[in-house]
C-alpha cells in the first residue's frame, strides 16, 4: 500500500504574495481592469472618448493662459508641443495617485468577501491610468510630426526611462496611499489638493531655466532632485527638442539624474510594497 503524498503547508488566510502574485493571476487582474473601466464610463455617451477630451481641455486652458496671457509661448519655440509633452506625463502621475489612493476603499466589498492579493487593486488602477495615457501619447506624437519631430533612438530610450520613473514612482506612492487611506480617509482629499502643486513642481508650464535663473541655490538643488523634473525633461527631449531650431539647455547631468531617479522610484516601490503588505492584514476589519 503506497503512502499518501504529504499535504502542502497551510497558509494564513490573509497571506499575500505581493506584486509577483498579482501578475501570476493575470486573469483576475484583467477582470478588475475591465470592471473599473465599465464602472467609470457607465451610462456615458463618449466612453473612452473622454480620454481624448480631458487632456485636450487641460491643454487648451494652459496653452491660452500661460502661453498667450502670460507670454510663455513667445519665449519657447513650439510651446504647444513643449507644454503637452510634459503635461501628458504629469497627468499620468496624478491619475495614478488619485485612482490608486481610492483603489482599496473603492473595492471594500471585494476586500471583505474574497481572498485575492490586495495589491491587485492599486495595480489595476495603474493599468486603467495607462489606458487613459495612451490617447494623450498618440495626440503628442501626431502633433509633434508637423512641428519637425523625427524619431531619435537615444531620445526615445530616454522617454521610456522617464515613463518608467513615473509608473514605478506612482505605483510605489499609490501603494502607500492606498494602505493609508483605509485608516485615514482624509488622504483622498489631500491627494486631490496636491495635484495642482505637482503640475507646477516640474517644468511643464515653464522652462526649468526660470528656476535656474531666479531661485536660490538650495531651492534649485531641491527642485532638480525631483524625479518628475527628470522624467518630464526626458519626454521633452524626446518629443519637443528634435523639432526646434534654437538650442535649449536641459538640466545638467541628465543621464546621471535619470539613473538616480529610477533607483529612487524602485526604492519607493519596495517601501510601498512592504508597508502595504504589513497593513493589508487589517483591511477587512477597517472596511
Amino acid at each position: 500500500m503506497t503512502q499518501a503524498a504529504p499535504l502542502p503547508p497551510l497558509l494564513e488566510p490573509d497571506a499575500s504574495g505581493g506584486l509577483r502574485e498579482v501578475f501570476r493571476r493575470r486573469y483576475l487582474l484583467r477582470l478588475l481592469v475591465r470592471r473599473e473601466l465599465r464602472a467609470r464610463y457607465k451610462s456615458s455617451m463618449l466612453g473612452l472618448g473622454w480620454s481624448y477630451v480631458r487632456p485636450a481641455v487641460y491643454f487648451c486652458v494652459y496653452f491660452f493662459i500661460v502661453g498667450y496671457v502670460l507670454g510663455a509661448g513667445r519665449k519657447l519655440e513650439d510651446f504647444a508641443v513643449y507644454l503637452f509633452s510634459g503635461m501628458v506625463l504629469v497627468n499620468l502621475f496624478n491619475e495614478i495617485l488619485h485612482s490608486a489612493t481610492r483603489s482599496v476603499t473603492g473595492h471594500a466589498a471585494l476586500v471583505r468577501k474574497i481572498f485575492l492579493p490586495r495589491e491587485m487593486f492599486p495595480v489595476a488602477s495603474v493599468l486603467v491610468s495607462l489606458v487613459h495615457f495612451v490617447p494623450g501619447l498618440v495626440i503628442l506624437m501626431v502633433a509633434a510630426v508637423p512641428a519637425g519631430w523625427r524619431p531619435d533612438p537615444a531620445a526615445l530610450a530616454g522617454a521610456v526611462a522617464g515613463f518608467a520613473i513615473v509608473v514605478l514612482l506612482g505605483l510605489g506612492a499609490g501603494l502607500l496611499l492606498a494602505a493609508g487611506n483605509v485608516f485615514l480617509r482624509d488622504l483622498e482629499q489631500a491627494v486631490d489638493v496636491t495635484s495642482a502643486v505637482i503640475m507646477w513642481s516640474a517644468p511643464v508650464i515653464y522652462p526649468w531655466t526660470f528656476m535656474r535663473d531666479g531661485a536660490p541655490g538650495w531651492v534649485l538643488d531641491l527642485y532638480l532632485i525631483n524625479p518628475l523634473v527628470t522624467a518630464v525633461s526626458l519626454f521633452q527631449r524626446a518629443f519637443w527638442q528634435p523639432g526646434v531650431e534654437d538650442a535649449y539647455t536641459f538640466p545638467p547631468d541628465l543621464a546621471l539624474r535619470t539613473v538616480g531617479s529610477l533607483a529612487f522610484a524602485v526604492m519607493v516601490l519596495a517601501i510601498g510594497q512592504q508597508v502595504f503588505a504589513a497593513a493589508q492584514r487589517r483591511f477587512g476589519q477597517e472596511l
